[in-house]
């Protein structure tokens, strides 16, 4: 199969294999290489009528020396963990979700995108309830898949920024709800509303807090951070929003810088005195938002093209540390092949 590295998108393609294993009973099995990208799942699984399914997104990289390395695999393993506590389903041990992801990259080293064509190994762990269950009731059954997908960015054009719309007709999650775990239930309720973003020009929603509209949460999938005029790095707090890997990457760096981070709430109000905003994520490290539109209102922040200086930093430092060119300092890189 003949593949165009540098015109990737995100969008699903088959490639070699996935991996599969089931849990009876609290008990994981060995699990299976499955060729055929196909699941034969029964009619009254939990997943299907009471969403019991979640998911996790990471990446795989070639580097400068050769290698492929997996980067953050343990804090989404640690992340599932949560997420199937929170709806009762049987944890996936960190060791197995390790071993699945190694697995599964090996089994399909010719999807990685070679070192310098910006692509990368897109890694889709599922875990879900595949056993019979017509009660309101956790299945007895749980499935762990492990597929990939090379993939560019998310969102063609690298740092160039994106406008944002605020979101006041919907809300992404409740105060006390799920909107700290990556429970698959929560995208497709923001369906709607990002479809009615993009019909309008905006490639990105931003949702306030549910209980006031008054403060930031998060972005539809990515979670919102910014950097102050004084230059302190900031990023919501709130029970609603996902504890996201990237966030937590960029926020040790940024301390390393010697910036001062700050978790807390930010008022909507506030937008406008940053000197830089962005989503950031697994898809995409960082997108530069520079223009936020609230029923009419625009709200402008940092440069008109590209990133500001902090975020360009931040992003070329975790760049190099994904793809060797800076040494792994954290220790948040698994040598795969």
């Amino acid at each position: 199969m003949e593949i165009d590295w540098e015109s990737l998108g995100f969008s699903y393609m088959d490639t070699n294999c996935h991996v599969r294993y089931t849990c009876r009973d609290a008990i994981w099995d060995d699990g299976i290489q499955c060729d055929e990208p196909f699941l034969n799942i029964h009619i009254a699984a939990t997943a299907l009528h009471y969403g019991q399914s979640a998911f996790e997104g990471l990446k795989a990289f070639s580097c400068k020396d050769g290698s492929v390395r997996v980067f953050r695999a343990e804090e989404n393993a640690r992340r599932l963990m949560s997420t199937a506590e929170r709806i009762m389903m049987t944890p996936v041990p960190e060791t197995l979700f390790l071993d699945a992801i190694e697995r599964t990259i090996r089994a399909n080293l010719d999807f990685v995108p070679p070192y310098g064509t910006g692509g990368s190994l897109y890694i889709r762990p599922m875990l879900f309830g595949s056993g019979p269950q017509i009660g309101v009731h956790p299945s007895t059954e749980y499935t762990f898949i492990v597929f990939v997908i090379p993939v560019g960015d998310y969102y063609k054009g690298g740092l160039t920024p994106v406008s944002a719309m605020v979101m006041d007709e919907y809300d992404r999650a409740a105060p006390n709800g799920v909107g700290h775990v990556k429970v698959a239930g929560n995208y497709s309720p923001g369906l709607r509303p990002s479809m009615a973003a993009k019909d309008e020009g905006f490639p990105i929603v931003l949702y306030l807090d549910a209980a006031e509209h008054r403060y930031v949460d998060e972005f539809g999938t990515s979670n919102f951070i910014a950097i102050t005029n004084d230059g302190k790095y900031v990023t919501p707090a709130s029970s609603s929003i996902l504890p996201s890997v990237t966030n937590k990457t960029l926020m040790a760096l940024a301390e390393a810088e010697g910036l001062t981070v700050e978790r807390r709430q930010i008022a909507f109000d506030e937008v406008g005195d940053f000197s830089e905003a962005a989503a950031c994520g697994t898809a995409v490290v960082i997108t530069p938002v520079n223009r936020f539109v609230r029923a009419g209102d625009v709200i402008e922040v940092g440069p008109r093209e590209g990133s500001g200086p902090v975020f360009e930093r931040l992003y070329k430092k975790v760049r190099g540390i994904q793809v060797g060119e800076l040494p792994d300092d954290y220790g948040w890189t698994r040598i795969v092949q």
